[in-house]
Order: C-alpha cells, then sequence, then structure tokens
C-alpha cells in the first residue's frame, strides 16, 4: 500500500490533463460552430466567407492535432458535430462557387463526419433551390435539384450500423427534403410551362 498515494497522484494528474483538454475541446469546436454556420448564412445572402471558412478549417486541423492523444474526446458528440458542421459550410461553398468538393483529409476530419456533413448540406441546397424559385430563376433550382439528387444517392449507398457512422436519420430527412425540392420545382416548371402557352395563344389571338 505504499504506492498507494504515488498511484492516485498519477490519476488525478492525468485526469486534471484530460478535463483542461476537453474544455479546450469544446471551447474549440463551439468556435467551429459558429463560424461555420456565419459562411452558411452568409453565402445565402450572397456574402463571400472563404476567409471565414479557411480559419474554420484551420481550428479543425488545430483540434484534431490537441486531441491526438485523447481520440475518445475527438470521437464525442460536440467534436463531431462541429466537423460535421465545417463540412457542411465546405462542401456547400463548394458547389455554390462550382469548384471540386473537398477532401475529408483537407478538412482534417473523419470521413464519417465528413459523410454526415455531406447530407446536412441537401436541406441548405433546398434552401437555395426555394431563394431560385422566388426570383424566377427555375433553371437554377433545377441545377440545385440536381446536385441534391446526386448527393442523395451518395449518402445512400452507405449502409452502416450507427456504431459506424449513425447517417439513417440523416438519409430520412434528406429523402423528405428531395421530395418536397422536386414537387416545388416540378410546379415551378408546369407554371412556366403554362404561362408560356397562354402567351402563345393571346398572340395568336
Amino acid at each position: 500500500m505504499q504506492n498507494l498515494g504515488e498511484i492516485a497522484q498519477r490519476i488525478q494528474v492525468s485526469l486534471e490533463e484530460k478535463d483542461t483538454v476537453r474544455e479546450i475541446a469544446i471551447k474549440s469546436s463551439r468556435a467551429i460552430i459558429r463560424m461555420s454556420g456565419t459562411v452558411v448564412h452568409g453565402m445565402h445572402k450572397g456574402q463571400d466567407g472563404e476567409a471565414l471558412l479557411v480559419e474554420a478549417i484551420d481550428e479543425a486541423h488545430r483540434l484534431r492535432s490537441v486531441l491526438s492523444e485523447h481520440l475518445d474526446i475527438w470521437h464525442s458528440g460536440i467534436v463531431q458535430d462541429a466537423l460535421q458542421e465545417v463540412a457542411e459550410a465546405a462542401i456547400l461553398n463548394a458547389i455554390v462557387h462550382g469548384q471540386e468538393l473537398p477532401d475529408p483529409e483537407y478538412l482534417g476530419m473523419p470521413e464519417a463526419s465528413y459523410l454526415m456533413g455531406m447530407a446536412d448540406t441537401i436541406g441548405e441546397l433546398r434552401r437555395f433551390a426555394l431563394e431560385s424559385l422566388r426570383r424566377g430563376d427555375t433553371p437554377a433550382a433545377e441545377g440545385y435539384l440536381d446536385i441534391m439528387e446526386e448527393l442523395f444517392l451518395v449518402i445512400m449507398g452507405f449502409d452502416y450500423p450507427d456504431a459506424m457512422v449513425s447517417i439513417r436519420r440523416k438519409q430520412d430527412i434528406a429523402r423528405s427534403v428531395l421530395e418536397k425540392t422536386r414537387g416545388d420545382v416540378s410546379l415551378a416548371v408546369s407554371g412556366e410551362r403554362l404561362r408560356t402557352r397562354l402567351a402563345e395563344l393571346e398572340r395568336r389571338l
């Protein structure tokens, strides 16, 4: 029992270190979520969020470095939520600007987090499609719908246990969002065709 105090002290030091790292991870994750949300919100307003997106990606890399010896925290809920948010922002940014999609390694995250962020991107693309319809730009809305369908087909190709990637709920949400958007775009296209036919009839009269 002579070494009891030494063992207890080592445990305490280890736990204090983990608690400090955990607090850093929480603060960093919140910053990533905040920056990513600002980037997405700005894109809907036509603002350039490239610089802030780069900052969020850099923060994700720093967080991965800090947690390299604390993988339990790295795979914890708030950290993974943050990584999904920056993945969504980066993927959406690439799509809106007609760029190649960023690689998960470039974003500093596991493939599963990237996949979850991709699933969430479908919902944001619906907003772009609806904004296009409100402007009367049906072709742009159809373009966003095509991308949504492409992303949906990709995420539906992943059928793994929730312990590996909890994507089933997001798949269900994406399916619902896609169906609603398809209906909205189809209605707009039909309306345009009707208006075109009516205009032709008026010209003939």
